[in-house]
């Protein structure tokens, strides 16, 4: 797998809505720019950075600094409105990214079944995945009978290691139910706390290798039953401190931890060096 960056690593550093805006919010071609930097080529754009917004120009812009910088992209966006999902194609094969990432946002998963049939032969047509990400809206159960049920190489799972947490699953579950339908991962390292009045606990996010996911487990389950991911995206959940500059600092500082962490144990130099137009590499094998 490659390892990459995405727009949620630096969450606070894009902007988070209802609170303060950073006084340098970070663009795509930032994002790129910073991903070179920490000697990585692969970043993820995801639904904090909405790529269909963006006009033809600016997106030719974006692919321009990403080449030029030898940084493949990766694409998402969230639910699974048909129109929504046919543009995000277009603009997956604009990037030559072999993924869409979405999130199915309703509760009712049949209806998303529905609209995900009605955009799945474009996407087989075009050798494009979508990469359903497990949001805890549903159980991993739920995700895995939807795979099964749409039974095509063409759909697959965005694994998140902490999001079902909110279906009341644990991450070795998610592991262990979602790990055979893997087309992407996102890293993301917690630890859970006791409140201070001892009435609860909070689950934080932690730099990648510093809380409590056991990535040699992940790790080896993806080797013993994945499929082959082509990606691992080192997302986190940095918590608000005490102003939105501190906590720009404090996730930059947990990203490079992070970098060394996964880079030390977890990933060769020529997954996270790797760099290549992935339709094109699709195409070659």
């Amino acid at each position: 797998m490659r390892l990459g960056l995405s727009s949620f690593t630096l969450t606070w550093s894009v902007g988070v809505p209802g609170y303060e805006t950073p006084d340098n919010p970070l663009s795509a071609e930032d994002l790129i720019q910073l991903t070179h930097s920490r000697g990585l080529r692969l970043l993820q754009i995801a639904d904090n950075l909405p790529l269909h917004l963006k006009s033809e120009e600016e997106l030719a812009r974006i692919k321009q600094t990403a080449e030029a910088y030898g940084v493949s992209i990766e694409v998402g966006t969230r639910g699974t409105e048909p129109s929504n999902l046919l543009a995000y194609l277009a603009i997956a094969r604009t990037f030559g990214s072999p993924i869409v990432r979405t999130i199915i946002t309703t509760p009712d998963l049949h209806a998303a079944e529905l609209q995900l049939r009605e955009v799945l032969p474009a996407y087989e047509s075009a050798g494009i995945t979508l990469a359903i990400e497990n949001h805890g809206m549903h159980t991993t159960k739920q995700l895995v009978q939807l795979f099964e049920s749409l039974a095509s190489p063409h759909v697959g799972c965005c694994l998140d290691t902490v999001n079902s947490f909110g279906a009341l699953e644990n991450p070795d579950t998610v592991i262990d139910r979602l790990v055979p339908y893997l087309v992407n991962l996102h890293i993301k390292d917690f630890d859970i706390k006791r409140v201070d009045h001892q009435m609860g606990y909070a689950i934080l996010g932690t730099p990648a290798g510093a809380g409590k996911l056991n990535i040699g487990y992940l790790m080896d389950g993806i080797a013993r039953h994945g499929k082959g991911a082509a990606s691992a995206i080192l997302e986190l959940w940095t918590p608000y401190t005490t102003s939105v500059a501190e906590t720009i600092a404090l996730e930059q500082l947990w990203m490079d931890e992070s970098i060394a962490a996964l880079t030390d144990r977890y990933f060769t130099e020529e997954e996270v060096n790797r760099y290549g137009n992935s339709n094109a590499e699709r195409e070659s094998v």
